[in-house]
């Protein structure tokens, strides 16, 4: 059915949305568009706090892991050079067992199990901001040899395939930078790079901020940036980029169809994340896009193809909702509902499979699933869910526990009865990593010197336990599983295969 777009809603609900936004703190912008060209832009706060410019869609900001669905068309434009049933390790020869059994494919449509960089770094005590290369980065996933689960049986958010693919690239001599710059920059108009550090200098680029509870930062990062998250520019220039992708003239024909296309994991089951685009399901209508976030920065594209329209949010604070955002955006414009929130189908509290490092907390309408956090929305009569094809969850209450799936694997959940902490997990522990941790008095205690910091142990029974690490602006919650007397492994939901062994 073809719905006429309301722009005068939109552009309502996008004023109501930046309202928050205030004049003195960092802000964001929300554009529209349709093929004919940008039809709203409603921008508020600050792209600068030092010299008090404003947000506008002009404003340079990261886009994050929006870069996703742009390198997956450039791997797209080389089917001579990478093919997605191409398994890793024949590019990658120098990977372990089982990284080089996992396809080009699985590796960008996250169901490749592959650990992400960034939690591997923080399990092994590692900041946010401590600075890495991408050849390190690269050795050190060469040295693994444990994913977070069989290729092709779950999809779990992770940036490392994006790593490993765009390496396979950089050595046929393919590179996203030049891409941007000598193809779509050239072509377009448009004003696209992908710095690959932190630091380095980008034309025009906004600061990033988050708040302390207290006062405003800029934020930073020293993990190197890769394919996954490193293009920054205008919300003018995504907007022209979004057009150009949905016609489907020249090079791009056929391309987005490519990218959202329906992926499947090794069961036959359908999963709702392609090539660098996921889907958002807004009352019995498919949107398409992508959302971005790094320290300091939240984005989010959405695109309706039959109506031609979509959205682009750009933010310079960490606060902002990016999801939600586009969602209201579109569904204002499109005359769509938005789910329904929920609180009530299922009880509070915390919650543990019979065994493995799987748990979930769920309060005050959020469910967290191994540290990743997302809302939930009523489904159907009795059910719960996230509506997230990255973060996929659907549940319903039995009377005694959790039942249905998460990441598309089937679940039954318990609520936990906690036991006290092992005696025998008391003493120094050491990864292969190099990294040392010391267990006493039913807490935990990592890193060195001022960023030492312990975390009381809580027990979810069965030899597993959650502990709390403070990195900046990210707090994350950390199971720990054991694996017998002198082993056992750190989880997030991104990484789940860092090992530790006991020091003798």
């Amino acid at each position: 059915m073809t719905i006429a777009p309301n722009w005068q809603q939109a552009e309502q609900v996008a004023k109501e949305i930046s309202s928050a936004w205030h004049a003195d703190a960092p802000g964001g912008v929300i554009l529209a568009f349709d093929a004919e060209g940008d039809k709203l832009s409603v921008a508020a706060g600050l792209e600068n706090l030092s010299t008090g410019k404003a947000f506008s869609d002009q404003s340079v900001g990261r886009f994050a892991s929006i870069t996703k669905h742009l390198f997956c068309t450039l791997v797209l434009q080389h089917p001579d050079l990478v093919s997605l049933d191409d398994p890793l390790g024949t590019h990658l020869p120098e990977l372990c067992e089982p990284l080089t059994a996992v396809t080009v494919g699985q590796a960008l449509d996250m169901s490749g199990g592959l650990p992400d960089m960034r939690e591997c770094l923080s399990l092994l005590g590692l900041s946010v901001y401590t600075e890495t290369s991408e050849e390190a980065n690269h050795a050190f996933m060469a040295r693994q040899t444990r994913l977070n689960f069989d290729a092709g049986t779950e999809v779990s958010y992770s940036n490392t395939g994006y790593r490993l693919v765009e390496m396979i690239l950089k050595r046929k001599g393919i590179l996203l930078r030049e891409f941007l710059k000598d193809t779509l920059n050239a072509e377009l108009g448009t004003a696209f790079d992908a710095p690959h550090v932190w630091a380095e200098p980008v034309k025009d680029l906004c600061p990033g901020y988050w708040f302390d509870g207290d006062k405003w930062l800029q934020s930073a990062a020293g993990l190197q940036i890769s394919a996954s998250g490193s293009a920054a520019t205008s919300a003018r220039s995504m907007s022209l980029w979004l057009r150009a992708l949905m016609a489907g003239k020249g090079k791009w024909a056929g391309i987005l169809d490519q990218l959202s296309a329906p992926r499947k994991l090794a069961n036959g089951t359908v999963t709702g994340y392609g090539l660098g685009i996921t889907d958002t399901v807004l009352g019995d209508r498919v949107l398409i896009g992508h959302g971005g976030s790094h320290p300091g920065y939240k984005a989010y594209i959405m695109m309706d193809r039959p109506t031609g329209t979509g959205v682009v949010f750009l933010s310079n604070r960490d606060d902002a909702d990016a999801r939600g955002t586009a969602s209201r955006v579109m569904a204002a414009l499109l005359g769509l509902p938005m789910p329904v929130p929920t609180s009530t189908r299922i009880p509070d509290g915390l919650y543990v499979a019979e065994k493995g490092p799987f748990w979930l907390e769920v309060a005050d309408g959020n469910a967290t699933w191994i540290d990743d956090a997302c809302a939930l929305y009523e489904e159907g009569e009795s059910k719960v869910s996230t509506r997230s094809a990255t973060s996929q969850l659907e549940l319903e209450w039995d009377g005694e526990a959790l039942i249905g799936t998460v990441g598309y694997v089937p679940r039954r959940l318990m609520p936990v009865t906690a036991d006290t902490v092992a005696e025998p997990l008391n003493g120094l522990w050491r990864s292969d990593e190099g990294a040392f941790l010391e267990i006493a008095n039913g807490a935990l205690t990592m890193g060195a010197g001022p960023i030492r910091q312990t975390a009381p142990l809580t027990a979810l029974g069965g030899g597993r336990y959650l502990f709390t690490l403070v990195d900046s602006l990210w707090t994350k919650r950390v199971c720990l599983n054991s694996l017998g007397p002198d082993r056992f492994e750190l989880v997030l939901s991104r990484a789940r295969m860092i090992e530790y062994k006991r020091v003798d």
